[in-house]
């Protein structure tokens, strides 16, 4: 532990193990099984006493789903009982969160299981600076710690508890992200944005309408704003093609000129352009990295950083190389983007997964910030987003293809053995790439910590290439 709360003393009673809710990178798990208010207020208890919280500021707030207001009572009961003076948020987005504990510098957590069925909440954490909580840097003693209070039967209340209150931060959210890219002098666009009856629902009106704000040239026509965890209308999930169907076809029918597709805590954001076809992820991190180092070098910066995972296209890595910034590749996941983009300074990152990072938003994750850049970039000239986006795409890509593998580590030593030579480039950054020297095509294998999956994600200079490349690996992977 980092502070000085003493630890719970077991009882004798048999500890919990609250591994199955407990994951790299945050907390989720079925709600009534592997997550209760019981446990929620242990670790908000936890959550004090790990980051020496006691005396201090934490925030709490929650999506829509209908555990979340019962969880936000409960974690800031515990966290109150061991002395942080707790704020209640109400309903937030992710990035919200974000927004709140960087602006007022203050640890904070919110209930959420993002895309994951009605069934599930979780918890996401983060530290003052909305720096990340992970395994690596407290989430493991956290769980030791919250397993503790259980185990003992109850959070016990330090000398002098905290004060529960509530805040509300929409306002001051959506006010910060106008000031970071001003929407009012672009071209009017028509905008269908589908919130998946997600939290976008709430924070669409706010930033982008003219709920909270003064009115931007925008027309936005909402697909499943009603806040509803029981998700009735699709899952929460853009990743999968068929939950962008109802957008595509709102966008065609409405002759809009893009569409926006967030997940249930909006804190990622997918593209459709004007004919109802999706915008790769990697080409919105190369539309907004050029922007974001545009505004970097007008400021003085020489050369800004770029962050992007490894399995993002060759196309970002060149852009920013030809727009005078560095590319920097990492792991794929937010703790590693995150913490790179930290002991780099980098002005901007991006994921194949439609998470997008930036420096102005303490390192975090906005999919509204994005998405903004979007409709500046959209806004600002004249063509259709088709023809905008076809510059971010040179290369066609294969997507993620799933095999379930027994011995995943003996098939790629298969696709090794076939592959390794002077003319292949291999790497072991994350999970295993294989990369044709003359620049022709890239493919990464890459093995599901949670799953019998081997992912295969590859890319190359066609599509009769990509093909033949996709199949002539997959049948290793599989024989």
């Amino acid at each position: 532990m980092t502070s000085n709360a003493k630890a719970p003393e077991a009882t004798g009673r048999t500890a919990p193990d609250l591994s199955a809710s407990f994951k790299a990178y945050d907390v989720r798990g079925i709600v009534g099984q592997t997550i209760d208010a019981t446990i929620v207020e242990a670790v908000g208890a936890a959550f004090v006493d790990v980051l020496g919280l006691g005396g201090q500021r934490v925030l709490v707030g929650g999506d829509m789903r209908p555990s979340s207001p019962d969880f936000i009572d409960a974690f800031a009961k515990g966290a109150a009982a061991r002395g942080a003076d707790v704020e209640t948020l109400g309903l937030i987005s992710t990035d919200e969160l974000y927004y709140a504990c960087g602006a007022l510098d203050a640890a904070g957590a919110t209930f959420t299981a993002s895309h994951n069925p009605a069934q599930y909440n979780g918890i996401k954490m983060a530290k003052a600076g909305a720096q990340p909580v992970s395994s690596e840097t407290g989430l493991k003693e956290i769980q030791a710690a919250a397993e503790a209070y259980l185990a003992a039967g109850s959070v016990a209340a330090v000398e002098q508890p905290g004060t529960v209150g509530t805040r509300d931060v929409l306002a001051d959210y959506a006010a910060y992200l106008r000031r970071l890219v001003d929407l009012s002098a672009i071209r009017p666009l028509k905008v269908v944005v589908d919130a998946g009856n997600g939290m976008a629902g709430m924070t669409t009106p706010a930033v982008l309408g003219d709920q909270l704000l003064p009115g931007l040239p925008l027309d936005i026509v909402p697909l499943y704003f009603e806040l509803d965890g029981t998700f009735p209308n699709h899952p929460a999930n853009p990743l999968e093609p068929e939950n962008l169907r109802d957008l595509q076809k709102a966008v065609v029918e409405h002759g809009a000129d893009i569409g926006l597709a967030f997940d249930g805590d909006a804190d990622r954001c997918f593209v459709i352009d004007e004919k109802g076809e999706p915008v790769s992820p990697s080409a919105i991190t190369a539309l907004v990295a050029r922007r974001e180092i545009a505004r970097a070098k007008a400021s003085g910066e020489s050369e800004p950083v770029v962050i992007h995972n490894l399995i993002t296209s060759r196309a970002v890595p060149e852009l920013v190389q030809h727009d005078g910034g560095r590319p920097v590749r990492t792991r794929v996941g937010h703790s590693f983007i995150k913490a790179v983009m930290a002991e780099e300074g980098a002005v901007f990152g991006g994921e194949h997964s439609a998470h997008y990072y930036f420096r102005d938003f303490w390192n975090a994750d906005t999919g509204m910030l994005a998405a903004m850049h979007v409709l500046a970039a959209l806004g600002g000239q004249d063509a259709p987003l088709s023809e905008l986006g076809a510059e971010y795409e040179p290369y066609v890509s294969s997507g993620e293809i799933n095999s379930e593998i027994d011995d995943k580590a003996a098939a790629v030593a298969r696709v090794r053995e076939e592959y390794e030579g002077d003319d292949v480039a291999i790497d072991e950054l994350d999970g295993t790439t294989f990369s044709a020297a003359d620049g022709t095509w890239w493919f990464n294998l890459r093995p599901s910590n949670t799953e019998p999956f081997l992912r295969f994600n590859g890319e190359a200079r066609d599509r009769e290439t990509l093909e033949s490349l996709r199949d002539t690996v997959l049948a290793i992977v599989r024989a």
